[in-house]
């Protein structure tokens, strides 16, 4: 599994190309363990579905195999002191390479449940045109787990996305004379101050103080001698469970003078702690552990989101690691195995 892991990371996937390469190297891989999976293709994104098992019931294994862009050394794999080091060892390549060989060492025994895994190829960028395309088009379970990094936790909960374009206008004057105009880009931060204020920024629930609002870009101004007259801010904002993202948006109307342009919308995902298939997993989890279960809500987004709009209960649930995204990205082996196990475990009790 190790090895697995170690070849997923030497192909580069941060590109549509190389993601690509990395689901047709897992449906080799899948092949070659006498399994049967299907290859389908979305807008030029590759992904695989595989299924075993039988039973009333459907747990779905979905991961991820494209990762954020990466320095060249990031992706030739490093094993040092327990951990396994490379962009996308733990985000996600480690628990995509789990459920593969849980799906391996589960292949000739009887399962009362069946397992669907799904390898998707655009998560990083939304996942639209792979998971949400596979929702879509009936490939849904009765429970779901993304084997997203979470330390051995199950992650119930994540907030909501919803990003925004404020564009204000502003007046143009001459730069010396700033009080004959309307500064674009002040109205504009004075319109974030009292974003900040909203009645929705300072509600919490039981995982979360508050949502996230991140100002992310904010682009005016042409020249130092003039006052700028437009003023464009972007604006991702993380949204509590319970939070309706329109709500969101007409308090923001209220106090901006300007256009709102949505962009990416997706909802929150909040699956309650005592789903039965939650406090199975929850037994499998301890037992391996050798204590309680972390419960908690992920501040960012997964493709969890697409099975919450139909409903179904989703988890994030994956071995531990740290730094994805970062320089020093990595995944404890130990963890990995343990993850692996709990897969295989769960999938027998049913």
């Amino acid at each position: 599994m190790k090895e697995l892991v170690k070849e997923l990371i030497l192909i580069d996937s941060s590109t549509v190309e190389g993601a690509n390469q990395a689901i047709e190297f897992c449906r080799q891989w899948l092949i070659e363990q006498k399994l049967k999976p299907s290859l389908i293709e979305n807008n030029g994104y590759k992904m695989l579905v595989c299924e075993m098992g039988e039973g009333d019931k459907t747990i779905v294994w979905n991961g991820h195999v494209d990762v954020v862009s990466g320095k060249k050394a990031q992706f030739v794999p490093v094993e040092k002191d327990g951990k396994l080091y490379g962009r996308g060892a733990a985000d996600m390549k480690a628990g995509v390479a789990a459920m593969m060989f849980a799906m391996k060492e589960l292949r000739d025994q009887k399962l009362g449940v069946k397992i669907q895994l799904q390898i998707v190829s655009d998560e990083e960028i939304g996942g639209q045109n792979c998971t949400g395309y596979l929702v879509e088009n009936g490939y849904r379970g009765d429970f779901v787990i993304a084997s997203e990094p979470t330390q051995l936790g199950i992650a119930l909960q994540a907030k909501g996305v919803l990003r925004l374009e404020v564009d204000v206008i502003g007046k143009s004057a001459h730069g010396s004379r700033p009080w004959e105009g309307e500064n674009a880009i002040i109205k504009a931060f004075q319109a974030y101050e009292k974003l900040l204020e909203l009645p929705f920024t300072k509600e919490s629930s039981a995982y979360y103080q508050s949502p996230s609002i991140n100002l992310a870009i904010i682009s005016g101004g042409e020249v130092f001698n003039k006052v700028p007259d437009h003023c464009v801010m972007s604006l991702d904002i993380r949204y509590l469970p319970g939070q309706k993202a329109e709500t969101i948006i007409q308090q923001i109307e209220s106090i901006v003078d300007g256009t709102i342009t949505v962009g990416l919308k997706g909802i929150p995902v909040a699956t309650k702690s005592d789903d039965p298939f939650i406090t199975k997993l929850k037994t499998v989890l301890e037992k391996h552990t050798d204590g309680d279960a972390s419960l908690f809500g992920q501040h960012g987004a997964a493709d969890t989101q697409y099975f919450a709009i139909h409903g179904i209960p989703a988890i994030e649930f994956g071995p531990s690691g740290a730094n994805w995204h970062g320089d020093d990205e990595f995944v404890l082996l130990e963890s990995l195995e343990k993850y692996k196990n709990i897969l295989i475990e769960y999938s027998k009790t049913w």
